[in-house]
């Protein structure tokens, strides 16, 4: 005759070992959380690329909330040098999506100017690796060469970086990609152009 208890306790270590994987891979972090953690934890050597990549299908940006408003308020503040409501705002944006690097340069403006160096050096170099994983995607002069972005806000803090403004812009598509064409000119007037490969952004118009 067959034991019950036994027969209990087999069903029981049998759920158990269904049960088990799945709720192990609920809690495993995504790439964009390993990797966000690692920089915040101090690692500044981080892909950037990666990150930015990355969060584009996590959990993370599934669940981020819109940070609009305080994007604006962010900008405002820091031009009538409220640096301490600017730096709030950022940060808020930054919980949301720790990817702009607008929220990054307010950021490090405004700690540098409320006094803490620290803290400055190290937004700033979130937001100089940021730049740098999307120019180090091409050259930006061609469509085979294009910068990747994954938004296209992304364009325009580039080449704001540059030290360019925008003077036109328009879309095409070639070879089963999409480009934002860019016409910017610098400080002298002399006009170049850019390509940015919105493959990303165009599939997903929330971003």
């Amino acid at each position: 005759m067959s034991r019950p208890g036994l027969n209990v306790r087999l069903l029981i270590g049998l759920v158990c070992l269904l049960v088990l994987p799945l709720v192990s891979g609920a809690k495993n972090p995504s790439e964009y959380a390993k990797l966000l953690a690692d920089l915040k934890a101090g690692n500044t050597n981080i892909d950037y690329a990666r990150l930015r990549m990355s969060y584009v299908d996590s959990p993370e940006r599934k669940k981020a909330k819109d940070t609009t408003a305080e994007e604006k308020a962010m900008s405002q503040a820091l031009q009538s040098k409220d640096f301490a409501g600017a730096l709030k705002d950022a940060e808020s944006v930054l919980d949301q999506q720790y990817v702009n690097m607008d929220a990054h340069f307010v950021a490090f403006v405004a700690e540098r100017e409320l006094g803490d160096a620290a803290k400055a050096d190290f937004h700033r170099t979130v937001f100089r690796g940021l730049i740098d994983s999307i120019r180090n995607s091409g050259d930006g002069k061609s469509p085979e060469k294009a910068w990747v972005v994954i938004s296209v806000h992304e364009e325009y803090v580039v080449l704001r970086a540059l030290g360019l403004r925008p003077s036109g812009q328009s879309l095409v598509g070639q070879n089963g990609h999409m480009y934002d064409v860019m016409k910017a000119k610098d400080e002298d007037g002399n006009e170049e152009t850019f390509y940015f490969n919105t493959d990303i952004p165009m599939k997903d118009e929330k971003f």
